[in-house]
């Protein structure tokens, strides 16, 4: 990883954008709790360029216990109201507690003496290995609040907090403790207040339908990314970034306080210091598409690539073989050839029972099935195999699998059917990911697992599911949502389809989904046979589209009624556009072209009229940055355009 450009200041350089102050800009936001605040631990904190305050201090109860909040606005507008933040943690804290049989488990945050509270700025744009964007820029305000339980230094705990012009971000860091003390986390309770009126795209598990629900009675916890609309008209998506060691969070309802989610731990965590949790994030947009153009920020939160030598990772497109015989595997590397596909792959069973240990996943237990032959022949025609392994092979020979399969000359490995959410099996995960890349292998995890930007660390992670895709056969409302909720995330194997009669799109609309929905290792024909293609003419705009990026403009759209996406590589961009079960007339002014030139418009859309089992039309023409396009889509229908500049 290449930094091109880095600024750092701290301390006094900071001291315009801080007010050690804030009990006046706190009452005016919660009144009547000033008088209740604790001398000397507010903070008011910035976004660099000044729209978002984030505030936070600690004030004191009835009873006189001290408790930590926070609140955000954006240019004075409330994001966050007055907000809990609060661990739960079952260690002895102190002899005094011992002998007082304090609960500790269920009052950990309670009475934390702040020590310090330092500040600072960070500026630095780094190149990924790959994306949607060609650099990005991690520049954010910070604070951190060094705190001590009890008054004792057994017990220290620092909050940091970043404040970005996308949004904010906070995670709890225990320091290295030279008592050698072990935590147990059992609970998080961290709140994320909103005002009345609020709506979010509700998803029971990773792979769950979306639905827009108000903050009343929820059907149980609801996945993350978990995209809101704000009673005052903001769209914010709560996130968690930097999942590596730690149970992972959903959110759920307050049990006692109206229009309030707080997050839920999937279990406890059991660590030793030194140790973070995952950082909780906020991205904060004036509008919907905002969202999409910022979700850089949680890879921003992670850190930075571990893999030195990153050649051997390549992006680009694949196909599943339908049928797993030798004869069948060539003629799908033939079509994937004809397409411009990089990778094939053989879904599971291929080594026998995937749920057995029994199953060896070095060793082909299908007949007619000469992967050697196979893998060689992929080589002769430029493409690379990926090959499924379930769980509990992984978990079994993860220690020898992928070193194996580097001398067979695999390119990657799609897990499958992963336990996720508990600490074990995130540790489990992240420790996968880095033994694959310690042999050049990528990875896809499917099944139930998101990533929280670790991408950025282990690139070799390519791809994710942890979504509701074609091979469940979602209709068009669904995928007018995923670009603002799972899609924050980070990359996801849709498992795009084409010739499946049970799509319940368009074929332009299928075919945008290229452009729209991003992944690295992007998956066409999930469902599709060699035999049903019959020369179509506009799979061209599949042949030609990349699957990473230079630039990516989020150029229009709502959740759940249609998004339009226009993406750059090189001097090339490609656009895709679609909308939910509604017929939707739309407007693309083409100003993200480069000023002063003109491009060829290669334009497929839906025609019933074109007399093919498809219905695609394909138009030519030529346009520049000037011109608006104005496509009629229809019902679940899209449309697809790639730009070429005219030399």
């Amino acid at each position: 990883m290449k930094i091109i450009k880095s600024r750092l200041s701290t301390g006094r350089k900071l001291t315009h954008l801080w007010v050690s102050a804030v009990l006046l800009c706190i009452s005016a936001t919660v009144p009547g709790l000033a008088q209740n605040i604790v001398p000397g631990t507010t903070i008011a904190l910035h976004s660099p360029d000044g729209h978002i305050q984030l505030e936070f201090y600690q004030r004191s109860d009835s009873q006189n216990k001290k408790t930590l909040w926070y609140q955000v606005s954006y240019d004075q507008q409330p994001i966050i109201a007055e907000s809990a933040l609060d661990l739960e943690l079952d260690n002895s804290l102190s002899e005094k507690a011992m002998a007082l049989k304090v609960d500790t488990h269920a009052h950990w945050f309670e009475n934390l003496s702040v020590k310090t509270i330092s500040r600072s700025s960070h500026d630095t744009t780094w190149i990924p290995a790959y994306g949607e964007k060609a650099s990005i820029r991690d520049h954010y305000n910070a604070a951190t609040v060094e705190l001590i339980k009890d008054d004792n230094d057994i017990y220290p705990m620092n909050i940091e907090f970043r404040v970005y012009d996308e949004g904010i971000a906070f995670r709890f860091y225990f320091p290295e403790n030279t008592k050698g003390t072990y935590y147990n986390v059992t609970a998080e309770n961290t709140e994320f207040s909103l005002l009345p009126g609020a709506h979010a795209w509700f998803a029971n598990w990773a792979q769950a339908p979306y639905y827009e629900l108000g903050l009343k009675d929820w059907p149980g916890e609801s996945e993350r990314p978990l995209t809101i609309r704000t009673a005052n008209g903001f769209y914010i998506s709560l996130a968690e970034a930097g999942l590596v060691d730690y149970s992972r969070t959903k959110f759920r309802l307050s049990d006692t306080k109206p229009n309030t989610i707080v997050t839920s731990m999937a279990g406890g965590a059991q660590l030793i210091s030194p140790f973070g949790t995952p950082w909780r994030t906020i991205l904060i947009a004036k509008s919907a598409t905002g969202l999409i153009e910022r979700d850089h920020l949680i890879q921003n939160l992670n850190a930075p690539a571990a893999i030195s030598d990153q050649s051997w990772i390549r992006p680009g497109k694949i196909m599943r073989v339908m049928t797993q015989t030798t004869a069948a595997a060539k003629a799908n590397i033939d079509f994937a050839a004809k397409q411009h596909l990089q990778y094939i792959l053989f879904d599971w069973k291929w080594y026998g029972p995937a749920f057995s240990f029994g199953s060896d996943a070095t060793k082909v237990a299908i007949p007619d099935f000469d992967l050697p032959a196979i893998i060689s022949y992929a080589k002769s025609k430029g493409l690379g195999v990926w090959l499924y392994v379930n769980q509990q092979a992984l978990l079994a020979q993860s220690d020898s699998l992928f070193r194996v399969y580097h001398q067979w000359g695999i390119s990657g490995v799609k897990f499958g059917f992963v336990q996720v959410g508990s600490h074990r099996w995130t540790t489990w995960i992240e420790k996968a990911i880095q033994q694959a890349a310690q042999n050049h292998i990528m990875v896809n995890i499917h099944d139930d697992w998101r990533p929280t930007g670790e991408q950025r660390t282990w690139p070799n992670l390519m791809t994710a599911e942890g979504i509701r895709g074609n091979e469940e056969m979602p209709d068009a409302t669904h995928n007018t949502i995923l670009p603002f909720t799972r899609f924050l995330a980070g990359g996801a194997d849709y498992t795009i389809c084409y010739f499946d009669k049970r799509i319940k799109t368009t074929h332009a609309h299928q075919l945008a989904l290229a452009a729209i929905f991003y992944s690295p290792i992007q998956t066409l024909f999930w469902y599709d046979q060699p035999e049903q293609y019959h020369q179509e003419p506009e799979l061209d705009f599949w042949q030609h589209i990349p699957t990473v990026w230079d630039e990516t403009r989020a150029l229009d759209g709502e959740p759940g009624q249609f998004v339009v996406t226009a993406r750059r590589k090189g001097a090339e961009w490609f656009l895709g556009a679609i909308t939910n079960d509604d017929a939707r007339d739309i407007r693309i002014p083409l100003s993200f072209l480069e000023s002063g030139k003109q491009y060829n418009a290669y334009i497929y859309s839906d025609d019933p009229a074109v007399q093919t089992v498809t219905h695609v039309a394909i138009k030519k023409m030529t346009v520049n940055g000037k011109l608006i396009l104005s496509p009629h889509l229809m019902p679940s229908g899209g449309t697809a355009i790639r730009f070429e500049p005219v030399n």
